[in-house]
């Protein structure tokens, strides 16, 4: 197998090209939390030593961030401003760094240092594999891919005890994108395999979609349905196999018939 989960982590990793692919820091989201009244340590040092450990363990020689590095909209908070360069040029010096535009990075290309290149919304892709963020459609060249790797929802699974107790827990998901839809929408006759890994938020403080119950759909291959949640297969950050979305909501409802 060429892809990884890393356990207990949100990152994967591209084994025969030794890419190490994130999404979803939203670097500056204490700032927003500061000012409705809630005060926690910038996060920034602990991603750096996260990243700094995952690519040790990895020996990865790529790191390739799918979008949603920062995390105000519109504009830039003043630690987006100061942390953002000098994050990605740390690990410029290390690995080679490529960074794909999502819906939170209006104008990052000022804190873009050299030696990091940085990708529209509609993504870039190496051999095989495809990266874009998920908030716009990717580029049809990504169409001719096998895997794609996609962040923007932040997937998560709710757990919920019969004494009402909820748990979100974050979640991957892998799934194929539908070939009928994918040549219709792009004019072409023949794709890629198209199998689909959905990165969790690489910021645990960031809200997540509970793929269970959450009806709220985000992104136009799900509102065009590319792909379904219920037909994706969860795992949770340990490795744990969850099974398909759709039989997932089925034993939960049971479990919450079951409790009343």
């Amino acid at each position: 197998m060429t892809i990884k989960f890393v356990t207990n982590y949100p990152a994967a990793f591209i084994t025969d090209k030794r890419i190490l692919v994130i999404s979803d820091l939203h670097i500056g989201l204490e700032t927003e939390l500061l000012r409705s009244g809630i005060k926690i340590h910038k996060q920034i040092e602990k991603f750096k030593e996260i990243v700094d450990k995952l690519i040790d363990l990895t020996k990865a020689k790529t790191l390739i961030i799918l979008g949603d590095v920062k995390h105000k909209v519109p504009g830039a908070y003043f630690q987006e401003l100061k942390d953002i360069p000098k994050f990605l040029e740390y690990f410029s010096t290390k690995v080679k760094v490529f960074v794909i535009k999502g819906n939170h990075d209006d104008g990052i290309e000022l804190l873009i240092p050299k030696g990091v290149k940085l990708y529209g919304s509609r993504g870039f892709k190496i051999d095989k594999y495809g990266f874009f963020h998920g908030h716009a459609w990717p580029s049809k060249k990504l169409m001719q891919c096998d895997f794609l790797f996609m962040g923007h929802l932040q997937s998560a699974i709710e757990f919920k005890d019969k004494l009402g107790y909820r748990s979100r827990q974050q979640a991957w998901l892998k799934t194929k994108l539908n070939q009928e839809i994918i040549k219709r929408k792009y004019n072409t006759r023949k794709t890629g395999k198209l199998n689909l890994i959905v990165l969790p938020a690489f910021n645990k403080l960031t809200g997540s979609l509970n793929v269970v119950g959450d009806k709220k759909l985000s992104g136009p291959l799900l509102t065009n349905n590319a792909f379904t949640l219920d037909e994706s297969s969860a795992y949770l950050l340990d490795g744990t196999y969850l099974g398909d979305v759709k039989s997932l909501k089925k034993r939960f409802q049971k479990l919450l018939l079951a409790s009343t």
